[in-house]
């Protein structure tokens, strides 16, 4: 069976647009006629929220198919972009950390429901993950084939990417050797700010290749797309917003970097 590219969006910092990146990556990959399975796995929800609301009272989630090491399945959902699915989170999956404590190879259970899905018909999974580095999160690590750092240009989240690395590293050696960097993206990129320029600076130094080249720029918009439950491109429409115009350059260096090109452009709805 066909297994798909698997991709975790991580950082420990939060507010560095880690959930708008999983959605509006997802949602460019599938705009480029690839098929896409974003994964909320953050406590807060927001990447649920953001595409398809809140779920319902007893709806089944992520948490559920985690504690039962079950198919996800059940689970999936349809968003408004064609060929883009999500595996919604609900409240339930706030004590699933500690539900897993003491669950036998516990940092495996993510690869096991994983492992029970039919993702045959999917190209990508994306996952979104929480702000710290919690049991959830390395979970994703050790399922996925990639990971991707969003951070901002501010010095805390630039000297937390180091820290992220290493403890990275150690999942990478113990648990996942086939754990590969996709890049690390700079997100609310503001030249208006005089660390932007200097932070950038010292990310090309530090990172050299494993920075890309896209920037995405600060953008009220962003703010504005969970209310309609839209992706940007969907909520600037005319796909001539710089929303648009930077996560469609990310998607792109992420095809080349993986060696693939566009399946068939999808019409966005």
């Amino acid at each position: 069976m066909r297994k798909p590219t698997i991709i975790s969006v991580v950082n420990q910092k939060g507010g560095v647009s880690k959930t708008t990146t999983t959605a509006n990556l997802g949602a460019g990959l599938a705009l480029r006629g690839y098929k896409v399975l974003l994964i909320d796995l953050d406590s807060q929800c927001n990447l649920t929220q953001s595409l398809v609301g809140d779920i319902q009272e007893g709806q089944r989630e992520i948490a559920h198919c985690i504690l039962e090491e079950t198919s996800l399945a059940p689970v999936i959902l349809p968003t408004k972009t064609p060929n883009l699915f999500l595996a919604p989170a609900g409240e339930d999956l706030t004590g699933v950390d500690l539900d897993l404590v003491n669950v036998m190879a516990r940092e495996k259970i993510i690869s096991l429901c994983l492992s029970k899905t039919d993702l045959g018909s999917f190209d990508f999974v994306l996952i979104d993950t929480a702000p710290y580095l919690s049991l959830v999160t390395v979970n994703a690590l050790v399922a996925s084939t990639h990971y991707l750092i969003p951070t901002t240009a501010e010095y805390l989240p630039f000297r937390g990417i180091e820290r992220l690395q290493a403890n990275i590293e150690k999942i990478r050696t113990k648990l996942n050797s086939d754990l590969s960097l996709l890049g690390v993206v700079i997100t609310q990129y503001d030249t208006r700010k005089a660390i932007t320029t200097w932070i950038e600076a010292a990310l090309k130094q530090v990172l050299e290749e494993e920075l890309f080249s896209t920037r995405i720029r600060t953008n009220t918009k962003f703010s504005s797309c969970p209310i309609e439950q839209q992706t940007i491109y969907q909520f600037e429409n005319d796909q001539q917003g710089k929303g648009t115009e930077d996560y469609l350059s990310l998607t792109t260096e992420v095809l080349e970097r993986l060696g693939l090109t566009n399946k068939r452009e999808v019409a966005n709805e």
